[in-house]
């Protein structure tokens, strides 16, 4: 039996490495991965940006560098435009009567205030060596809104493993192999497991490389695949169901797309209600999920929490197997 999962598995990934749909699919994590570097700032980035003139000296725009973003233009005319762009930035240029501060002026107070702050404390010397304060925080070294991203993302794996699931069920139609199949030792359940493995690799290796190139490979990665694994059981369902009754991959493809209503319909649940809300969103099993990854990516999940919230994925995936299973069965008779 293990032979036979394994030759269906090879299959798939021979025949998805040929397809562009699929193999996008597969290059998918890579692409989200770095997609999310590049727009996530770092959690120690100012919001603050301050333009200045390059002549300035390097003590000066080096104090400034302590403490915001800093552009340099060569002259006022480039630094004028930089300012009047869409997004907050403010210039300190030097005028007859010392320093200017340049604002477009519908930039929020607290940036104006700050630029203000900054040239004064520079004229008077202060250092933050100079400071009795002291900086305690809660260990968190990834910004907020990265973690979602990431979490996000992760999820987004084990739906696409459903969508690749059901493309190559439509293979399969197409090469008339399903019906072949009757007539072999392959069983229909060995042709079920045998199918179901690209969609398990797809979320292991998603979730792995998601992780490492966000920067979160230092979490319990045994921890993050367990939880992608269980939501991964309804995607694949979805994935058989819609490649059964589907003969057009992009129709197939747009039917494991629902997914994403219950996706985020969970992830709103968790970011944005209260306690006492979410409870109305206990029945989807991506809201376990979500919650899991979560705590995984804080660094303060443990294997209890992990295995309660998989088992509650589980749980809630056996019901939607006991529903769809028939047509799953009938339509490989």
């Amino acid at each position: 039996m293990f032979k036979r999962i394994w030759i269906i598995f090879l299959r798939d990934v021979k025949v998805n490495t040929r397809e562009f749909l699929t193999l996008y699919i597969l290059i998918f994590p890579i692409l989200f991965g770095i997609g999310i570097n590049l727009l996530a700032p770092s959690i120690n980035d100012t919001t603050v940006d301050l333009a200045l003139l390059s002549g300035e000296s390097s003590e000066m725009i080096g104090y400034y560098e302590e403490f915001a973003k800093v552009e340099q233009f060569d002259d006022l005319k480039a630094l004028e435009k930089r300012i009047n762009e869409r997004d907050n930035i403010v210039g300190i240029v030097p005028g007859e009567n010392g320093y200017h501060i340049l604002a477009q002026g519908n930039e929020p107070e607290s940036v104006v205030e700050f630029s203000k702050m900054i040239k004064t404390f520079h004229d008077l010397e202060v250092s933050i060596e100079d400071t009795n304060t002291t900086l305690h925080d809660f260990g968190k070294t990834k910004p907020p809104f990265k973690a979602m991203f990431v979490n996000m993302s992760l999820i987004m794996t084990s739906v696409l493993a459903g969508m690749i699931i059901a493309v190559n069920i439509i293979e399969e139609k197409g090469d008339n192999t399903i019906s072949a199949m009757n007539l072999t030792p392959t069983t229909r359940a060995t042709f079920i497991m045998g199918k179901c493995v690209i969609g398990i690799f797809m979320s292991v290796y998603g979730c792995i490389a998601i992780l490492m190139l966000t920067g979160y490979g230092s979490v319990n990665i045994g921890q993050a695949i367990l939880a992608i694994l269980g939501c991964t059981i309804v995607s694949i369902l979805v994935g058989f169901i819609e490649g059964i009754k589907n003969d057009d991959v992009m129709n197939a493809a747009a039917g494991v797309k629902m997914l994403f209503l219950p996706v985020g319909a969970a992830i709103a649940a968790v970011e944005l209600l209260s306690d006492k809300w979410q409870m109305l969103f206990y029945w989807i099993p991506f809201y376990w999920t979500y919650k899991g990854n979560a705590a995984i990516l804080d660094d303060v999940a443990t294997w209890p929490q992990i295995l309660l919230y998989t088992g509650l994925v589980v749980g809630l995936s056996g019901v939607v197997i006991a529903v769809l299973a028939p047509q799953v069965r009938k339509g490989l008779e």
